[in-house]
């Protein structure tokens, strides 16, 4: 019953893959569009403060600054709900 639900639904989407005429064209613009968003304003926007910070051992920068952050207060003002 299983295995005929999966061919069921394979077959499902494989000719519905098969007839597409403007599906294929959409998905290409689909794939473009998030490999400009994951690889290009990756690139440009978010840059890699680990490598720039640390100086060699991540892994001293990363505990140091999680004791740090764990040790001093927040200094974020906080709203007052009254």
């Amino acid at each position: 019953m299983v295995k005929n639900a999966c061919q069921f639904i394979y077959r499902l989407y494989a000719d519905g893959f098969r007839q597409m005429t403007w599906g294929r064209t959409l998905w290409i613009l689909i794939l473009l569009k998030l490999c400009v968003i994951f690889l290009v304003l990756k690139l440009f926007f978010f840059p890699d403060f680990l490598k720039s910070h640390a100086r060699g051992d991540e892994s001293q920068f990363v505990s140091r600054e999680l004791i740090e952050q764990a040790i001093t207060p927040d200094t974020t003002p906080s709203a007052d709900p009254n």
